[in-house]
């Protein structure tokens, strides 16, 4: 017979380990976004650091990394007529209704018959809607795939989140306030880290991605010693050093790899 001494320790050790209570109890971890039910970050091998920007005090972007590997685009043979309704947005011509074979609602068009398109122009500046609504053209090949930011684009991006930031400063009712440091959406979250010079740091990565407080403060110690540092470098001007993009580049590889990039996420 037992002692009621070792039965009160065997209840508490099982009470404690979750026995006859279907599982045993686990901290939960806030999450947001898409994936797996659960699931505390990106598996290892998943792309989930899209991007680096740098910007400086002026707001000119002077820096930008994109580290996805981009989707493969969807090449189709339709006929008519096109059981995909386009719709022209900002300059390009889009999915608004119907999806099939990889297609999707927000997918633009990128190519017409192997020639890629300008916009809402095909290679030879006809109108893209016009093109596609003519049954003599017929059948044709269509490329479709998400739309793909310009340099020009970035940097009017990257402009107006300068001018965000500084709005957020001026609105925030604390004084002194260092402005946005996150943007949170269902499918990214931005985070910006702005040194004492004025120069700024944004990083896009997956919303389930730990430690990018310390991956921000990694990319500034990059930055101070690989480009600030290098002789034929001048402030405020693009970044254009070899080894700020080697070591960038591994540091967002190791962020990925192991999580939690270090204290302080």
């Amino acid at each position: 017979m037992m002692r009621p001494q070792l039965l009160r320790k065997m209840s508490a050790r099982k009470e404690e380990l979750g026995v006859g209570r279907g599982r045993a109890r686990r901290p939960l971890r806030h999450c947001r976004g898409g994936g797996a039910a659960g699931a505390g970050r990106p598996g290892h091998g998943a792309m989930a650091i899209f991007s680096v920007y740098v910007v400086n005090k002026a707001g000119g972007l002077i820096y930008q990394l994109d580290h996805y590997a981009p989707r493969s685009d969807t090449e189709k043979t339709f006929s008519f007529p096109l059981d995909l309704v386009l719709r022209p947005h900002d300059e390009r011509v889009v999915v608004a209704f119907g999806q099939r074979d990889g297609i999707r609602v927000g997918h633009a068009v990128l190519a017409i018959n192997g020639a890629e398109v300008n916009g809402r122009f095909t290679a030879d500046g006809k109108d893209v809607l016009e093109f596609l609504g003519n049954p003599a053209n017929y059948p044709v090949s269509i490329r479709f795939g998400r739309h793909r930011l310009s340099s020009n684009e970035k940097l009017m991006l990257a402009s107006m989140f300068h001018s965000l930031f500084a709005i957020g400063s001026q609105l925030s009712p604390e004084v002194g306030s260092s402005g946005i440091e996150m943007l949170e959406t269902d499918t990214f979250k931005l985070h910006c880290f702005q040194t004492l010079t004025g120069i700024k740091f944004m990083v896009l990565a997956d919303p389930r991605q730990t430690g990018i407080d310390a991956l921000l403060r990694k990319i500034y110690e990059i930055y101070s010693d690989f480009a600030l540092k290098n002789p034929f470098y001048s402030l405020e001007m693009p970044i254009r050093c070899e080894l700020f993009d080697q070591n960038l580049k591994l540091a967002l590889e190791v962020a990925e790899k192991a999580g939690p990039f270090g204290p302080g996420s």
